[in-house]
């Protein structure tokens, strides 16, 4: 029997999930009976059924004695949803094949052993580094309890991303910002400091690929400096969320709130708001993945502060130059080259002229498989 084959299947399955499950798993279902698929599934969204009940569904009484292929471990508890191991011991699952184990401490393993308890045969670590990177955003949730956050820079060649005037449209091409647009209809939220807001007026909203979901929109602003009048404000569907400190200003924060806008004060951090805190508040919100799009400096606060997961460096063939030009990795900066943030895992991709070079700050999930666009 090709193990593989078929949890390849079910990983591409659980592709079709990516970006509407969140802040559960994508998971795809295969099951196969006598050498052929009978039936597949995949989970559509939070509080919908599970990939296995859906191939199960699909499958009615052919299940009896077929092989249950699925990229992550079935579950054990009482979520949104029943447990999915006991709707598998009740059709009569022979065999089940899985990618990974659950990251989850209310199911790591748990699954598995009830599964075995009941004389039904499991296979773990099937594709396992593929099935841990499609999941890289789910596990680092709820492990860590806080988003997964992914930053992107659009850069030219050497290093800028806006020239000295503050002129930033555009850096890269058509095509690179296309995919940018997919990647915040699969983030939960997309996160901008105040100074991009004030000079570039962006909706943040995905405009590409017909986005069926819109990311909640972040702007960090500890004195709420942002102008009422900016499009973030005015425009474009999905929540607005401005995160401040204490310091500030009621009357604006008032004004605000009228306006529909979340205003979230949290404490301080070096006299801008701590990202650590913003983390945590997001994380009980429901955001399992932050896409950072700020400039320099909020790139820097992630990056130094060891709260960036991932980092996207599109890269334009264009030298913009200038000692004064607004480069893509800010801050303090470090003193010996020794001390250098190294990138894990790059892979690189292309967009037309420009170059995507993409890879993990910290331990990287797995090995690389190619992104989907």
């Amino acid at each position: 029997m090709n193990d593989e084959y078929y949890m390849k299947m079910a990983l591409g399955l659980a592709e079709k999930g990516l970006g509407r499950t969140n802040p559960n798993p994508v998971v795809g279902a295969v099951l196969v009976k006598n050498g052929r698929v009978i039936s597949t599934g995949y989970h559509k969204g939070a509080g919908l059924a599970h990939a296995e009940i859906e191939a199960l569904d699909r499958a009615g009484r052919k299940a009896k004695g077929a092989t249950l292929y699925v990229n992550l471990e079935p579950c054990s508890h009482f979520g949104r949803t029943p447990p999915c191991v006991d709707r598998i011991i009740k059709e009569g699952i022979k065999r089940v094949v899985i990618g990974m184990r659950d990251p989850n401490p209310l199911v790591n393993g748990k699954g598995i052993a009830e599964l075995k308890r009941h004389g039904i045969e499991v296979k773990d670590g099937v594709l396992e580094k593929e099935a841990r990177n499609i999941n890289r955003i789910f596990a680092s949730y709820v492990t860590k309890k806080r988003p997964f956050v992914t930053i992107k820079v659009a850069q030219s060649m050497d290093g800028k991303i806006a020239t000295y005037t503050g002129d930033s449209k555009w850096v890269t091409n058509e095509e690179s910002r296309k995919f940018v647009h997919k990647l915040r209809s699969e983030a939960d939220a997309v996160l901008v400091g105040v100074n991009t807001v004030i000079k570039d007026d962006p909706l943040l909203t995905a405009r590409a690929f017909k986005a069926k979901r819109q990311p909640l929109r972040i702007v960090l602003d500890s004195a709420l400096k942002i102008p009422m009048k900016s499009r973030i404000i005015k425009t474009g569907p999905g929540r607005v969320v401005i995160a401040t400190t204490q310091k500030a200003p009621g009357r604006k924060k008032e004004a605000l709130e009228k306006k529909g806008v979340i205003v979230l004060p949290l404490k301080e951090d070096r006299g801008k708001v701590d990202l650590q805190a913003l983390l945590l508040s997001l994380a009980k919100r429901g955001v399992s993945h932050l896409l950072v799009e700020g400039g320099g400096n909020v790139a820097a606060g992630f990056v130094e502060r060891n709260l960036a997961d991932e980092i996207l460096f599109f890269i334009s063939p264009k030298i913009i130059g200038g000692k004064d030009a607004v480069t893509s990795i800010e801050g303090r900066g470090i003193e010996r080259v020794a001390q250098a943030v190294r990138l894990n895992d790059v892979n690189v991709e292309r967009f037309g002229e420009d170059i995507l070079v993409r890879g993990y700050l910290g331990e990287a999930p797995c090995s690389q498989v190619s992104l989907k666009r």
